[in-house]
Formats: structure tokens, sequence, C-alpha cells
């Protein structure tokens, strides 16, 4: 799918995630989106994984988690809705999800592992999907969204926490680390 979702097809409170999204086809996009992030992480050590920029803020490992179990969430979403469902999706809270995961006891390997696994699997999930699908709208959290608009969601809600990692974990993507 290659056209962005219109401003009717999402709720406005994801309108900064999908104008991070570059023009261009969106399947193509998350497919080499994800090997940037992660070349972006792939090297930390445990320890660099269990790093918080500030008190209260999740560490790396738990942003890790976080964006792994937002993209299960929102191809759930997907899913769902090209599939015709009618009732209502459910929202989720990402601190209490982020909370019970105890994503630090998890190795950075298995963390990046699992983010490819899923982004690979939402890939997959595309190659279902025609084109009266992408078009299909439902309600989530009480909101109407089209499966086109959770797409460039995904997308954008990875580059956004892509973009904070490398500013306030990282400093800076090509700055040494230090933590």
């Amino acid at each position: 799918m290659n056209t962005r979702p219109e401003q009717n097809e999402f709720p406005v409170y994801y309108k900064d995630y999908i104008g991070l999204v570059p023009e261009g086809d969106i399947e193509y996009n998350l497919k080499h989106q994800i090997s940037e992030t992660l070349k972006q992480l792939n090297d930390l050590s445990e320890e660099e994984g269990t790093f918080k920029y500030a008190p209260g803020k999740w560490s790396i490992k738990e942003v890790i988690g976080h964006i792994t179990d937002t993209e299960r969430i929102m191809a759930y979403r997907m899913l769902s809705i090209a599939r015709g469902e009618a009732a209502e999706l459910p929202g989720f809270d990402e601190n209490e999800y982020v909370a019970k995961a105890d994503f630090n006891k998890v190795s950075m390997d298995d963390l990046l592992q699992n983010l490819f696994v899923v982004r690979e699997a939402t890939l997959l999930l595309f190659k279902t999907l025609g084109d009266p699908d992408w078009k299909r709208t439902g309600i989530a959290c009480g909101q109407t969204v089209s499966v086109r608009a959770i797409a460039y969601i995904i997308a954008g809600h990875e580059l956004h926490h892509r973009r904070i990692l490398a500013d306030r974990y990282l400093i800076g993507q090509s700055a040494p680390k230090s933590f």
C-alpha cells in the first residue's frame, strides 16, 4: 500500500507517528527501518540494555519490549479489522505491560530477535491483505482506525522510539555511547 492514510482514518494522537514515516511504500519502509533499529541496538551489552536516562523512565530493554508489544497489538488490530471484525478492540496500558513484563531480565539477544520476528510476522500479514482490506476501518480504543493507518502507526511508533533512543539513551546515533 503506497498511499498515506487520510486524517479521518486514525485518531489525531497518531498524527505525529504517521508524520515520521517517509514517503514511499509502507512495506518497504517497515522492512528497511527494522534493520536500522536493530543496527542501532545490536552491539549493546546487557548492562547497557538496563540503562535509564532518568529516574522513572524505561530502560533500553523496556523500550525494545514496548516497541515489540505495541507492534503485536497493532498487528492484531490490523488483522481483526481487515477480516471485518465488528466488535470494538480494546486499548492497553503501555506502562502496565512494561511493568509486568520484566524485560530487564530478558537478554538483549532475545529482545532483539523477538522484535525482528514480530516485524517479519507483520510483513507476512501484509501479503494476505488485498486492496479492499487496507481501506477497511474498525474501532480500537473507542476510535475509528483503518488497516492502512495501523501500518503507518506501527512504522511511526518504531521511528519515534528510535529517535528517543538516539537522543536520550545513546547520545546520538553516531556519537560514542556514554552510560
